[in-house]
C-alpha cells in the first residue's frame, strides 16, 4: 500500500527564513534542479507529493493543542501554550497563531511550477518499461491534483484572512513583494471555478489504479466547492442574508450528495467510523501520518501514560457536553444547582447515561469506562485533583480520536496510525441543510431542483446516530437544531473555531468557558455542579486572522490590514 504523504527527503523543503516575502522562494530548496526532478518519473511524483504535504490537520497542532481550545468546545490544560493567545487577548498581528500564511503560499509556489513542469515532461524513455503503462494512467491526473490543492490552499488562506494575494504563476522576489490583494469573493469564485474545471477529470477513487489513499478526488473537488460557497453564504461573508448565495451552495451540495446516493461513492457509516480509518466509505479526504502514540500522550488521563505525562492536554467542556441531548432528543444544562431536563428517563443522579451515542465518542467522563478502568473526575478521585496533579481542567478529557488500544507501558508497547479527516460525507448532508433552510425558510421545502428537504438532511446525520428525527417546522429553530449538529457532530474535527467566525457568533459563545465539579457524597451518590474555569477575551477584529506585520513590512501592498488589528 502507498502512503503519499509519507515524502522522500528528496523533496521535502525545510523553509528558511531569509527576509524576503513568503510568497517568493525556491520551490525544490536547491535540492535538486528543476531538470532533474521533471526528467524521471518516480521523482515527478515525489514533488507532486510533497504538494500534499500542506494539507492542515489538527493532532494538537497549536503547541500541542487542538484549534477546539481556542473555542467554547475545550481548554488545554497547559496554561503556558501558545493557543493560550486566542482566550486572553494577546493575539496580535506581532504574535500570530495557527499562521499558516508562510506554510500555504509555499505549497502553492510549488504547485504553480508543478503546474508549469508537468505540462511538457517526456518520460517515453521508459516505455519499454514492465510499468509505463501504469504510468501513462497515473499522468493525465497530475495537474488537475495540483490545481485542486492549489485551489484548495487559497480557500484555507482565505477563510483566514479574508482578502489575500492570489498568485497564479511563480514570482520573482520583486513581484512577490509588491503582489496585492485579491477580495474574498474573487478568491472563492477562483476555487468554485478550478473546483468545476478539475471535477470531470479526476477519479471518484486511486484504489484500482494504484492503491493510493490521501489523492484529492472528482468528489473532494465537488466538496471544496460546497464548502468555498458556504463560506460565501454565510453571514460574514453574507451579511444581507442574500438568498442566492445559499440557494447556489445547496446546489452544489445537492449535487455531491445526488452523485454519492445514485453512483454510491459516499455513504455515512456508523458514528465516527470514517476518524482514523482511510478506508471508510464516508471519507471523502483523508491525510494518514506515520504509527505514533504522540496524541494519546497528550490526552489520556495521566494515570494511564505509564509516567510518562504529567498533565492532560484537551479538556472537553461543559458548555459543549449541553449541546449533546438525550438518546430521545431532549436537551440537557449543567445549572449551578445541578441538571435540568425534561426527558422522563433522564436520571440526574447518572446524567452521561442514555445520551446521545456520539457523546461518550467524543467526551469521556466521570463514571465511564475507558482502557478497562473507571474514570473518577470527582473531587477526591484519580482523576479529580488539580492539572498539576494530572487531574482534568474542566472534568472531562478527550475521546475523539483517540486510540484506546494504544499502551505505554515499555513491556507491551502499542502506537497506531492516525488518520485525518479532511471532509466526509455528513458535512455534505449538514451543508445542504443548512443551506435549504436559510434559502427557503422551511424544513420541508422542495422542488423539482431540490427535491430533498432540509429536514431529510439533517435526520439523516441523526438517524446514523441514533438520534430521533427533528420535528420543528419554524426556521429559526430548526436552524439552531442544524448548528448543534454541526457542533457534536463535528467536534474536535477542525469545525467549531470556523463555524463561530462564518456565523458570527463569537461575542456569545467566547467570553465563559466551563467545567463541571462533582461532588461524591457519603452514601455513593454524587452532585454535579456547573463552575466557570475560565473568563475570556473576544473581540469581533478576531473573526479574521491578523495579517503577520512582518509581512505587511515587506510588502505594503498587503494594506490595509484586517479590520480591527
Amino acid at each position: 500500500m502507498k502512503i503519499i504523504n509519507k515524502l522522500l527527503v528528496l523533496v521535502c523543503v525545510m523553509f528558511l527564513w531569509c527576509g524576503c516575502s513568503d510568497l517568493e522562494f525556491d520551490e525544490t530548496n536547491n535540492l535538486l534542479e528543476k531538470e532533474d526532478v521533471y526528467k524521471y518519473f518516480n521523482r515527478t511524483t515525489s514533488m507532486l507529493n510533497h504538494l500534499y504535504s500542506f494539507i492542515p490537520q489538527d493532532f494538537g497542532k497549536i503547541n500541542l493543542a487542538m484549534l477546539a481550545c481556542s473555542t467554547d468546545d475545550a481548554e488545554f490544560a497547559n496554561a503556558y501554550s501558545n493557543v493560550q493567545d486566542f482566550n486572553n487577548g494577546s493575539w496580535s498581528a506581532l504574535n500570530t497563531i495557527d499562521d499558516k500564511w508562510r506554510a500555504f503560499y509555499t505549497g502553492i509556489r510549488a504547485a504553480n511550477s508543478f503546474i508549469v513542469e508537468i505540462e511538457t515532461v517526456d518520460f517515453s524513455r521508459y516505455k519499454y518499461d514492465q510499468g509505463y503503462s501504469l504510468m501513462m494512467k497515473k499522468l493525465p491526473y497530475y495537474i488537475y491534483q495540483a490545481r485542486l490543492l492549489r485551489a484548495y490552499y487559497f480557500f484555507e488562506l482565505a477563510r483566514r484572512y479574508g482578502d489575500i494575494p492570489m498568485p497564479l504563476k511563480v514570482l520573482t522576489a520583486e513581484e512577490a513583494n509588491t503582489i496585492n490583494k485579491t477580495k474574498f469573493a474573487e478568491v472563492i469564485n477562483f476555487v468554485v471555478n478550478e473546483c468545476e474545471e478539475v471535477a470531470p477529470n479526476l477519479p471518484v477513487t486511486y484504489k484500482e489504479l494504484s492503491q493510493e489513499y490521501g489523492r484529492v478526488t472528482k468528489g473532494f473537488a465537488m466538496a471544496l466547492k460546497t464548502k468555498a460557497l458556504l463560506y460565501m453564504a454565510s453571514e460574514m461573508h453574507n451579511p444581507t442574508s442574500n438568498a442566492d448565495k445559499w440557494k447556489q451552495t445547496a446546489q452544489a451540495a445537492y449535487n455531491l450528495i445526488d452523485s454519492a446516493e445514485i453512483r454510491g461513492w459516499y455513504q455515512l457509516e456508523g458514528i465516527f467510523t470514517a476518524l482514523n480509518n482511510y478506508e471508510s466509505k464516508e471519507n471523502i479526504l483523508s491525510r494518514q501520518n506515520w504509527n505514533s502514540n504522540r496524541f494519546e500522550m497528550i490526552n489520556f488521563p495521566v494515570r494511564l501514560t505509564d509516567g510518562k505525562s504529567r498533565n492532560t492536554g484537551v479538556c472537553p467542556s461543559q458548555n459543549l457536553v449541553d449541546a449533546f441531548e438525550t438518546i430521545n432528543g431532549y436537551s440537557v444544562t449543567l445549572k449551578a444547582n445541578g441538571w435540568d431536563c425534561t426527558d422522563p428517563e433522564f436520571d440526574k443522579n447518572d446524567p452521561y447515561n442514555k445520551r446521545d451515542p456520539r457523546f461518550s465518542k467524543t467526551v469521556i467522563a466521570d463514571g465511564m469506562t475507558f482502557k478497562g478502568i473507571e474514570i473518577e473526575s470527582y473531587k477526591g478521585g484519580r482523576e479529580g485533583g488539580s492539572v498539576a496533579q494530572g487531574g482534568t481542567a474542566t472534568g472531562y478529557f478527550l475521546r475523539k480520536y483517540i486510540q484506546e488500544t494504544t499502551d505505554f507501558d515499555p513491556n507491551k508497547l502499542v502506537i497506531n496510525l492516525h488518520t485525518w479527516v479532511i471532509y466526509r460525507y455528513a458535512e455534505a448532508l449538514l451543508t445542504y441543510a443548512e443551506s435549504m433552510i436559510e434559502a427557503f425558510g422551511d424544513p420541508d421545502y422542495t422542488d423539482g431542483t431540490y427535491t430533498r428537504s432540509a429536514r431529510w438532511a439533517l435526520n439523516q446525520v441523526r438517524q446514523n446516530a441514533g438520534m430521533p428525527e427533528v420535528t420543528l417546522s419554524e426556521k429559526s429553530e430548526f436552524l439552531a437544531k442544524v448548528r448543534n449538529e454541526w457542533r457534536v457532530e463535528f467536534a474536535f474535527e477542525d469545525h467549531r473555531f470556523w463555524d463561530i467566525r462564518r456565523w458570527q457568533i463569537g461575542s456569545e459563545t467566547q467570553t465563559e468557558l466551563y467545567g463541571v465539579g462533582i461532588e461524591k457524597l457519603d452514601d455513593g451518590t454524587k452532585q454535579y455542579q456547573k463552575e466557570l474555569y475560565e473568563s475570556r477575551f473576544w473581540s469581533d477584529k478576531m473573526y479574521l486572522y491578523p495579517i503577520s506585520q512582518s509581512e505587511i513590512f515587506t510588502n505594503s501592498n498587503l494594506q490595509p490590514q484586517n479590520p480591527g488589528w
